[in-house]
C-alpha cells in the first residue's frame, strides 16, 4: 500500500494497463503533462511541476482515491459506480466510452425486462463482473435475481448453463452478437473520468486540482476543431459571419494595405472544414489557411 502522503505534489492514480491507458496517457501528454518514469515497469512517474502519477489497476483506482492514497484518479465511471465509494467526477475525459447492458440469448425469447421472470429459486441467474451495479439495477426494477459473479467473458455464461442472462460492457455490441446474445436494456453509460474524494476538493490541494482540470479541459475542447484564417472582401462580412460563427463570432482584422480585404479568423468544427472552405471561396476568399489547435481556453 502506498503511503498516504510522501510528497507535496498532487498525486494522480492512472490505469497501468487496459483499454484506457493509451488514451489517458496521450491526453496528459497533449496537456503538457509528460510522463517521466524510471522504466516501463515503474509504479511512479513525474508529470512535471506539482504533479506525480502512480500506476495501478483501473478497478483499484476508486479505492486509492477514496482512501487518500491518491488525490485524484482516472478510471471508468462504471468502476466508480461499482466501488460504491463516495467520489466525485470533476471532468469527463471523453474516452473509453462504453455501456453496461443486460443481454440474453437470442433464442431465449427475452426482448425486454418485462420478459424476465423469476424461477422460484431466487430469480434468474445473472452473470456479471459488476455485481453491485447489477443488483441495484434489478432491485430498482423490482425483479429478483441471483448474481453469478464472473471476472470476465460474461457472454459465455448462458451458453455454459451457469446463467440465464448477463450484464456486460459493450462498445459496439459486436461481441454480444457474435455470441448470439441480444441487448435488452442499458444499465449505464460510462466514460473515463477524473475523480476525487469530496474532502480533497475543499483541501489545500484544490488549486492544483483546478489547474489540472483546466489543462486537460483545454485539450478536450480543442479536439475536433480547426483554426481557419482567410482574407475576405470587407463587403462580404455579413455572409462570412454566417459561414464562420466561431466560438464568439469570427475575429476580423484590418490588413496593412489590404484595401477592400480584411483578415478573418475563426475556430471551426473539423467535420465542417470542407464546406467552410468552399463557402469562403464562393464569397471571394483568398489565402485560406487551416491549422490544427492544441488547446482552447474559454
Amino acid at each position: 500500500m502506498l503511503e498516504r502522503r510522501t510528497t507535496s505534489r498532487l498525486r494522480i492514480a492512472l490505469p497501468n494497463k487496459g483499454r484506457l491507458t493509451d488514451d489517458v496517457r496521450a491526453l496528459f501528454s497533449d496537456a503538457g503533462l509528460e510522463l517521466r518514469a524510471a522504466g516501463e515497469r515503474a509504479l511512479v512517474a513525474s508529470l512535471g511541476g506539482d504533479f506525480e502519477a502512480i500506476f495501478v489497476r483501473a478497478q483499484d483506482i476508486p479505492e486509492f482515491v477514496a482512501d487518500g492514497a491518491a488525490d485524484v484518479g482516472v478510471t471508468g465511471w462504471d468502476l466508480v459506480r461499482e466501488s460504491e465509494r463516495d467520489l466525485e467526477s470533476v471532468l469527463d475525459l471523453e474516452c473509453g466510452r462504453c455501456r453496461l447492458v443486460v443481454a440474453a440469448r437470442e433464442e431465449s425469447g427475452i426482448t425486454t425486462l418485462d420478459d424476465i421472470a423469476g424461477n422460484g429459486n431466487g430469480g434468474p441467474r445473472v452473470a456479471t463482473a459488476f455485481p453491485r451495479i447489477t443488483e441495484r439495477y434489478f432491485a430498482d426494477a423490482c425483479l429478483p435475481i441471483t448474481i453469478v459473479p464472473v471476472s470476465g467473458a460474461a457472454e459465455i455464461a448462458p451458453h455454459l448453463g451457469i446463467a440465464d442472462i448477463v450484464t456486460d460492457l459493450v462498445s459496439t455490441g459486436s461481441t454480444l452478437r457474435v455470441n448470439q446474445l441480444r441487448e435488452i436494456a442499458t444499465i449505464l453509460e460510462s466514460t473515463a473520468r477524473l475523480i476525487t474524494a469530496p474532502n480533497v476538493v475543499e483541501s489545500p490541494r484544490r488549486r492544483a486540482i483546478e489547474e489540472l482540470v483546466t489543462a486537460l479541459e483545454s485539450v478536450l475542447r480543442a479536439r475536433g476543431k480547426r483554426y481557419v484564417m482567410a482574407n475576405m472582401p470587407r463587403a462580404a462580412l455579413d455572409q462570412v459571419r454566417r459561414v464562420l460563427p466561431g466560438l464568439n463570432g469570427p475575429t476580423v482584422i484590418d490588413i496593412l494595405n489590404g484595401g477592400d480585404f480584411v483578415a478573418v479568423h475563426a475556430v471551426v468544427a473539423q467535420d465542417a472544414i470542407y464546406r467552410t472552405i468552399a463557402d469562403l471561396k464562393a464569397l471571394g476568399g483568398q489565402g485560406i489557411l487551416v491549422t490544427r489547435i492544441e488547446r482552447v481556453m474559454p
